[in-house]
């Protein structure tokens, strides 16, 4: 079968625009409609339901045999799964916590996966028109200008992204609390903008050197991690080893010196599916 990569990101990136334009009309309404799922800061928003509605349905017209993977759809209990088939892995928008506070980070994540690997990657931040891209092969561009990692080797000299996550584990915010004091005297600096899509485009674009989490989900990282790549950065376990996309563990470097040297400094924590 004959995939044209140039086609699914033009369709990908007509669809993001107007799911961006549906975020922007609510990201000043103080009365956005939000349930919880987790936990009673893991939320979601009217708004996070139709823009993923609005992807699904958009591109699975245009694609009818490719097949979706969506935070909302798959959080009443599905089973997530990557298989050769190409597979669409949306967040509608990462960074719900700071969307629903009308804080301006949260973002439209969307990733084509083909053989179980990335392609097209897209994270649009619509709120200030940050649209970041990346093309398996092609490179990774901010608002259209091609990116490239910073190239750091030294975390003293870097500056580490990390989130404190919407979570109620005890032993998660121990190690997560451990990690921060372990870092904030070795590294240039600890940044967090709420958003892991975000955080991994901030890698990427080399604005920050590296960035770990544990507890996310595939659809948090899938476009991020084609962003890294492209750039020029790694991806991998926060232990060191191969990245496991469904383990719910990440960390994204400039380097894979830098990587290395973070990966020895962390404590480790292995979420469970349901954790």
């Amino acid at each position: 079968m004959s995939l044209n990569t140039d086609k699914f990101l033009e369709s990908a990136l007509s669809v993001a625009k107007q799911a961006g334009e549906l975020i922007r009309s609510q990201f000043n309404n103080r009365n956005k409609t939000i349930t919880t799922k987790e936990c009673d800061i893991d939320l979601v928003t009217e708004t996070d339901k139709a823009v993923e509605e609005l992807i699904i349905n958009s591109l699975s017209k245009e694609f009818p045999d490719h097949r979706f993977i969506g935070e909302e759809t798959t959080a009443d209990g599905k089973k997530v799964e990557l298989t050769e088939v190409p597979t669409w892995i949306i967040d509608p928008i990462d960074g719900t916590l700071n969307f629903v506070h009308s804080f301006p980070h949260s973002c439209i994540s969307l990733a084509l996966f083909i053989n179980k690997e990335p392609s097209i990657a897209i994270v649009y931040n619509p709120m200030l028109e940050q649209l970041f891209t990346a093309q398996k092969g092609v490179g990774a561009f901010y608002n259209n200008k091609e990116m490239k990692v910073s190239g750091k080797q030294n975390l003293s000299e870097a500056l580490i992204m990390y989130e404190v996550g919407t979570f109620r584990n005890a032993e998660r915010k121990k190690v997560t609390l451990k990690n921060i004091d372990t870092l904030v005297d070795i590294a240039h600096g600890l940044r967090s903008t709420g958003s892991a899509a975000l955080n991994m485009a901030m890698v990427a674009l080399g604005a920050a050197d590296a960035y770990f989490e544990f507890g996310i989900h595939v659809w948090d990282i899938a476009a991020g991690e084609l962003l890294v790549t492209e750039a020029g950065g790694v991806i991998m376990d926060p232990s060191g080893g191969p990245i496991d996309r469904l383990s719910r563990r990440v960390l994204v470097a400039s380097s894979k010196e830098l990587g290395q040297q973070l990966s020895a400094k962390l404590s480790q924590f292995y979420p469970t599916p349901v954790d």
